[in-house]
């Protein structure tokens, strides 16, 4: 599609879970025909090497981190007189940040139009072996920022066991909170660690204290970098998966009682 074609305003494209082939024809298309490219650095990574054919699927590109996204001035003006495209790695609307960007073009009058792409959190469901439906609320685990260690994340995922629903956890991108810097993604030993010290952080704010959950005993399954060509997906206890090496980007799910065919499929992405 021609620059000409595609009309004035922001285009959130979504480019798909780490590998460039998982991108729609539609996606390529408006992404080429856009005036101006940018990649979303800082909700998602995409790999060095997926980086380097971007130009050659697209067209020449430029990164945006945070500041820029969440504060887009430059960026609505820009897509007001000319087709900009934002590239986002995954599914681009299941980022709060790229919401607020669709309210943002809306309260000013900026065409904003969405082109879907597949998401790891989907792909990583898929590839789990477990029933999409027996998965309850997703989280996020955050680095400690300074003394600040939030603890919602490991009673999201203890009401979920609770209620016989699996985690989804995504690991966080960014130490720092701020989205300057290109992501540093948390390893398995780090947010097992990190889940040890919100379980301890938990028993220390409840009166009268309680006994410590078994947190490296629960059963869970690591995803490294799913939809790239180095996907890999292992089960184990959280103290097995916190020993894994290798990988960049990591995912992982926490299940809660399985049927026996989740079991079965559990026991196969066991390592050898």
């Amino acid at each position: 599609m021609a620059a000409k074609d595609v009309p004035h305003g922001l285009w959130l494209i979504g480019i798909g879970p780490g590998d460039l082939g998982h991108m729609t024809e539609r996606a390529k298309s408006i992404a080429k025909g856009c005036s101006k490219r940018y990649l979303e650095g800082y909700t998602a990574v995409l790999p060095k090497d997926q980086e380097e054919l971007l130009e050659e699927v697209v067209g020449a590109w430029e990164r945006l981190m945070r500041p820029s996204v969440e504060d887009p001035e430059s960026l609505l003006e820009e897509a007001r007189g000319e087709s900009v495209a934002l590239l986002v790695v995954g599914d681009p609307m299941q980022a709060t940040t790229h919401i607020d960007l669709e309210s943002r073009c809306m309260e000013e009058d900026v065409r904003f139009e969405v082109i879907p792409g597949m998401s790891a959190t989907s792909l990583a469901v898929s590839l789990s072996g477990l029933q999409s439906y027996k998965f309850g609320r997703q989280v996020t685990l955050p680095y400690p920022y300074g003394e600040y260690l939030a603890v919602s994340p490991l009673e999201m995922i203890g009401n979920n066991r609770v209620n016989g629903l699996h985690t989804l956890v995504l690991l966080d991108l960014d130490p720092t909170g701020m989205g300057f810097d290109l992501p540093t993604p948390m390893s398995p030993r780090q947010a097992v660690s990190i889940l040890e010290r919100m379980a301890e952080k938990t028993r220390e704010e409840v009166s009268g204290g309680s006994s410590l959950p078994d947190i490296r005993g629960w059963d869970g399954i690591l995803l490294s970098d799913v939809g790239t060509s180095m996907q890999r997906v292992t089960s184990g206890t959280l103290d097995e998966l916190s020993g894994m090496e290798g990988g960049f980007v990591h995912t992982l799910i926490i299940p809660s009682k399985m049927s026996d065919n989740e079991k079965d499929a559990f026991r196969r992405r066991k390592e050898s």
